[in-house]
């Protein structure tokens, strides 16, 4: 079918669509022939479940496009369809839009992506926890190149990730979702998801969305949608850092804005941050979408707006250009806010041209459809579960280790706790199942989010599977005797089958305690959106099942199953070996075992501090001089002010030694690049992973500074026995920082550099100095750094030549 032919067009042949043109002159031209009513209609959305009913368009989907639709809502994320149900319901509305509106112009489908594509059967990565916990960018980005095709495949163009909060308080429940606590690694990450998910050209790319902007995970008491106090300059080095990042360094093309309020400004309302900082100071020229129902919650939630058209007049004043999930205010009280004078036609155009700017490069003119049949192809595509298992692996943090691990191959092995039997626990709160679950928690008048679901659909079977902890286990251990038992649920009171798991775990010669959360937004979870917790202990009566198996006197290898640092001191301090796993996705069981038996040497490392107690929250390893401590005592009353485990912290199966040389040159000058070098040797009789980290301290400044920043990083494989050598071109003005006056600033004076592997096992490698004529000067950001990665070498003495 021929998607040139519009039924009711005017002009046969439109200069807008013409794909020789440039994009600018066909937005300018559709902008032209658009009514206020057809422009309104591209800042708004629909739900797949208000325009698809089985394999037809819904009744009332013909009025809800018919002066076009901006967006389509979660095809693959809100409904039950497979990849090709999914590619022929974004067809069936991209073919209504193209083939029977005046204008012909299709739609954009977005899709959550936060541990992959959110469908049924799309590959589950780790949550971004764990994608930080791997300090590889470059798995960061192939995991979004895999996401991008599987999006593509069923007709998805942008995705709503990945999340930029810079986030140190443990108490909130989305801190999985996040990279963690520092903005250096933060934006790395990101940027690196931004890159694969875009590609090299949004015509065979998909859209990434920053999220949320800003400081949502900063938030009072570590609530969701609280209001967040940050003081201007935290504010800049600190939480809009990853984004900036991303914008300049990555090319990011849409932004998501926060549901909370900054010193009394909602940020969906705040012109200061969507349109002066995003857009005035760093150049970003995508568009701005809101986050779900975000421009409505400006009437009902802050109470800042006194009805819908006052609300749509605020946020798209303030430069949000999208209503999502589905059209409200961005409706008829738009259109009243612009009848009376309120939003002006030039607000309007800017905000449309955005939108069409973006549907012309991503090639939904030329290309609309998608085929059906491809979809369910590429969705399955083995090297996508194979990229998922290597990230699972990676992402594994060893915290603990007297020796036990890794075990060995024979013996009797007991696997206990809710989720050694629980393929539930291993998904994130933005997988496909937690999503599917909260929908049908979810009842509204109109059952607006009531997914329909057919006849025989069981969630556990035909989503969730049977990849578990404990079968995992079993396979990787043919000769041992392994027995799985629940002992206890995640939150419920029952201690019924406290009794059996201790019986099993007194004739044990090793237990693996596998606990932790389970993630997502429904009423049962306890980490996930909305579901925040005040105690940092484990849910539910698990401390209690622990507590009665340490008892026993068995080694205890404790599995941490969870979105968050858990976990009370007595737990971790009691047991043999401690692995964080996070929320690791399809392949976490068996990458899991695969550490637990040694095939894989763990290389993992914490990409937040891992706090004692909630009463240590927010905690992170950037503090100023003054802080970290309770002066002049140093400690709390009742507990060391020390983290459990450090920002960086990870052990491995090897031993490593790193050896920094000198900064050089010694005297450098602003615009210029200081290399610090690091030799890494393998101590050990195991091929291993280590990171290299690289912070700096400024001792005196005109401000106070962090008395530790990260400014680079490499993960490092090191055969056994081996050297490697790694060095950092680190640019001067990522020493900078802002003044009083909030400039970006490169002040004259010595750096401190510390090379390590992890905040508390860090060596002095010395000092350079910066020579900046008159003192100090204005500069822009530097992001990131180069790494040269020398060969491996067996002998040390030999001379090592870096390579890129």
């Amino acid at each position: 079918e021929n998607p040139m032919t519009v039924t009711g067009a005017a002009d046969t042949d439109p200069r807008y669509r013409d794909p020789d043109l440039p994009v600018q002159q066909r937005v300018e031209d559709l902008l032209a022939r658009m009514t206020p009513e057809e422009k309104v209609a591209q800042l708004g959305s629909a739900w797949v479940f208000q325009l698809v009913v089985g394999s037809s368009l819904s009744p009332d989907a013909a009025t809800t496009m018919h002066h076009g639709l901006g967006q389509v809502t979660r095809i693959s994320g809100a409904s039950n369809v497979h990849a090709a149900g999914a590619a022929a319901s974004a067809n069936l509305v991209q073919r209504h839009l193209v083939e029977r509106t005046r204008l012909g112009i299709p739609a954009i489908v977005h899709e959550e992506v936060c541990a992959g594509l959110m469908a049924r059967d799309a590959t589950v990565f780790p949550q971004p926890i764990g994608l930080a916990s791997t300090w590889e960018p470059e798995l960061v980005r192939q995991m979004a190149d895999v996401v991008r095709d599987e999006m593509r495949a069923c007709g998805a163009h942008q995705g709503l990730s990945p999340v930029l909060d810079v986030c140190r308080d443990a108490r909130w429940g989305r801190i999985e979702e996040t990279f963690g606590e520092d903005p250096h690694l933060v934006a790395m990450m990101g940027c690196a998801f931004v890159e694969g998910l875009q590609g090299t050209s949004l015509a065979h790319g998909v859209v990434a969305t920053a999220k949320p902007l800003v400081g949502y995970g900063a938030s009072t008491g570590g609530l969701n949608w609280a209001p967040a106090h940050i003081p201007p300059r935290e504010m800049r080095e600190v939480y809009l850092y990853p984004f900036e990042a991303a914008v300049r360094e990555a090319g990011l093309r849409s932004v998501m804005n926060a549901y909370n309020e900054l010193d009394g400004v909602p940020c969906a309302a705040s012109h200061e941050l969507l349109d002066d900082t995003l857009r005035g100071e760093w150049g970003f020229e995508g568009y701005v979408v809101a986050d779900y129902f975000a421009v409505r919650q400006l009437e009902t939630y802050h109470r800042l707006a006194v009805d819908a058209t006052a609300a749509a007049t605020m946020a798209l004043t303030a430069g949000l250009d999208v209503e999502l999930p589905m059209t409200d205010c961005y409706a008829e009280p738009l259109l009243a806010a612009i009848a009376r004078g309120d939003v002006t036609t030039e607000v309007l155009d800017r905000a449309v041209a955005r939108v069409l700017r973006t549907k012309f490069e991503l090639g939904l003119f030329e290309h609309p459809y998608v085929d059906e049949v491809d979809a369910g192809r590429r969705l399955s595509d083995p090297g996508h579960r194979e990229l998922a298992r290597t990230i699972a692996e990676q992402s594994l943090v060893l915290l603990r280790n007297d020796g036990v691990l890794p075990l060995g191959p024979r013996g009797r092995i007991s696997v206990i706790g809710p989720t050694a039997d629980d393929p539930r626990n291993v998904f994130g709160d933005y997988s496909y199942a937690a999503h599917v679950e909260s929908l049908l928690e979810m009842k509204t008048a109109d059952n607006v989010f009531r997914i329909p679901i057919p006849d025989g659909f069981d969630l556990d079977r035909d989503v969730v599977g049977d990849r578990t902890v404990g079968a995992a286990v079993a396979a990787a251990f043919p000769d041992a005797e392994v027995q799985v038992l629940r002992g206890c649920g995640i939150s419920d009171p029952d201690t019924s089958g406290i009794a059996a798991a201790v019986a099993a775990a007194a004739a044990s010669d090793v237990v693996v305690l596998v606990v932790g959360d389970k993630s997502g937004l429904v009423d049962d979870a306890t980490c996930g959106e909305s579901r925040d917790r005040s105690s940092l202990d484990l849910p539910g009566v698990q401390e209690q099942l622990a507590r009665a198996v340490l008892d026993t006197g068995t080694p205890v290898v404790l599995v941490l199953v969870a979105g968050r640092p858990c976990g009370s001191v007595e737990l971790h301090e009691r047991c043999a070996a401690v692995l964080a796993a996070w929320l690791p996705g399809n392949e976490g069981p068996a990458a899991i075992a695969d550490v637990l038996s040694g095939r894989v040497n763990p290389g993992g490392k914490l990409p937040v501090t891992f706090p004692r107690s909630a009463g240590h929250v927010p905690i992170h390893y950037r503090q100023k001089l003054s802080g970290g401590r309770s002066h002049w005592k140093g400690d709390y009353a009742d507990a060391p002010v020390s983290p459990l485990y450090t920002f960086g912290h990870g052990l491995s199966y090897t031993t490593f030694a790193v050896t920094a040389h000198p900064p050089a040159p010694a005297v450098v000058p602003v615009g210029a690049t200081v290399d610090v070098t690091v030799d890494v040797e393998n101590l050990g009789d195991r091929d291993g992973d280590e990171v290299v980290q690289v912070y700096i301290r400024d001792p005196q400044a005109s401000v106070t500074r962090p008395v530790l920043q990260l400014v680079a990083f490499a993960r490092v494989s090191v055969p056994a026995g081996g050297r490697r050598q790694v060095t950092f071109g680190v640019p001067v003005a990522q020493v900078g920082f802002y003044d009083r006056a909030l400039r970006h600033t490169v002040e004259a004076g010595e750096i401190e550099v510390h090379v390590g592997t992890a905040v508390d096992r860090l060596t002095a490698a010395g000092l350079f100095h910066v020579d900046v004529p008159g003192g100090a000067v204005e500069v822009a950001k530097a992001f990131s750094s180069t790494v040269a990665i020398g060969s491996p070498e067996r002998d040390s003495r030999q001379s090592n030549s870096a390579s890129t």
